[in-house]
């Protein structure tokens, strides 16, 4: 089985209008709500393409309600902890001339709801994936996922970690399955800056070294470099197409790899679905749908 865990989720309230004045009233020309959290996008991309998982995580009032039901009525298993307090935060993107967001902060989440998430992924089992991606909510121990890890140590199962700076460091030492950064973040991680593919090698196995088993790194319009836990490195470039939307891109290669290695067991198969499902979403309104997908892993 493949879990899940988005801790902040939000609703993306999307509203498009040619421009926005400050202190007046503004119309949109158009609206959409999407239901956000990297952990959700990757769990929504999983699923278009069929592969059967479970959405956990943190809800809470009548926004959380409505993610619930959104994604129950998309097929996807959700397992999530109600809070008490608050709501589930609402994220305005307003896109207009220039592009703005407004980010909701989300509600509390307690010493008892994490507990409560703790005991819920006791069920972890070998060949189990566990995919934690995101920044940690400030209500929630910077450690998280190092507490997580620590609790599923001995429990065979897979972990994919998708997260920057300290927070991705800092689990190394439990051997991840897979690492997810971006060219920039890869470079952040060792205070340079990363400028050719001959570095992204370079530093991505020096990620392997440190702990992980697998290193993604994502160069957007470059396509990908994968370096394996069994020695090879990966190139994979992108199909050419119209970028409509970089939302999510990175979370749906991250649900095409799982969901291709576990098909085949191939890190090159794992690869070329990664990039056609994050082509796939970039060339989209909205997250990357099987028929889009198996339309550009024709050409890749």
């Amino acid at each position: 089985m493949i879990y899940t865990v988005t801790f902040n989720p939000a609703v993306d309230y999307v509203i498009h209008l040619e421009d926005i004045e400050l202190g007046a009233v503004n119309r949109t020309e158009s609206e959409e709500i999407f239901f956000g959290g990297k952990g959700i996008n990757v769990s929504t991309v999983l699923s278009n393409l069929g592969a059967e998982n479970i959405a956990l995580g943190f809800i809470s009032g009548f926004t959380g309600k409505a993610i619930e039901s959104g994604l129950n009525k998309n097929g996807i298993k959700t397992d999530f902890i109600e809070l008490e307090n608050g709501i589930t935060r609402i994220n305005v993107k307003i896109k207009s001339k220039e592009e703005t967001d407004i980010n909701g902060q989300g509600p509390v989440i307690s010493h008892e709801a994490i507990s409560g998430l703790l005991d819920k992924l006791k069920v972890l089992q070998r060949g189990d994936f566990l995919i934690l991606a995101g920044s940690i909510p400030a209500t929630m121990p910077d450690d998280i996922y190092e507490k997580i890890m620590e609790r599923l140590k001995d429990s065979g199962s897979n972990i994919v970690v998708d997260a920057t700076g300290d927070l991705l460091k800092n689990v190394l030492k439990y051997h991840p399955f897979l690492v997810k950064p971006n060219n920039h973040e890869l470079g952040e991680l060792f205070g340079i800056e990363i400028n050719t593919e001959e570095e992204i090698i370079e530093y991505a196995g020096k990620l392997r070294q440190m702990g992980a088993r697998n290193v993604l790194v994502s160069r957007a319009g470059d396509g990908a470099v994968l370096s394996a836990e069994n020695g090879e490195v990966i190139k994979m470039g992108v199909p050419s197409g119209k970028v409509l939307n970089s939302v999510g891109a990175g979370d749906s290669m991250v649900a095409g790899f799982i969901f291709g290695y576990l098909q085949s067991g191939d890190y090159r198969d794992a690869l070329k679905l990664g990039t056609a499902c994050g082509s796939a979403t970039a060339f989209s309104a909205g997250l990357a749908e099987k028929e889009k997908v198996e339309e550009l892993m024709k050409i890749l």
